[in-house]
């Protein structure tokens, strides 16, 4: 099962009786608004009992086009990657 962003809000909406949807919503919004733009400036995103959210810079590498088997430059990039907490580790591990 995959939780989506409507999936988030709903249940903003179902958890909190103080605000209405369209509250609901724009928070969600805030939220990875604000989280967009914190990676998209190559900042880590840390959120505490879940986990980290790291920008990395790749060198660019040599590669192969898996259709035809060609040699290829893959240029430098960014991404970002996902380290999660211990806390939220051991809970997934203790839920399986």
């Amino acid at each position: 099962m995959t939780l989506t962003k409507a999936d988030l809000v709903q249940q903003v909406y179902e958890k909190h009786e103080n605000l209405t949807k369209a509250q609901a919503t724009e928070s969600v919004e805030a939220f990875l608004r604000l989280s967009k733009e914190t990676l998209i400036s190559g900042s880590d995103l840390l959120l505490s009992g879940f986990g980290k959210f790291n920008v990395r810079e790749k060198s660019p590498r040599r590669g192969r086009n898996p259709q035809t088997g060609d040699d290829l430059m893959l240029n430098a990039r960014r991404v970002v990657t996902f380290k999660p907490s211990g806390i939220l580790r051991n809970k997934v591990n203790a839920g399986q």
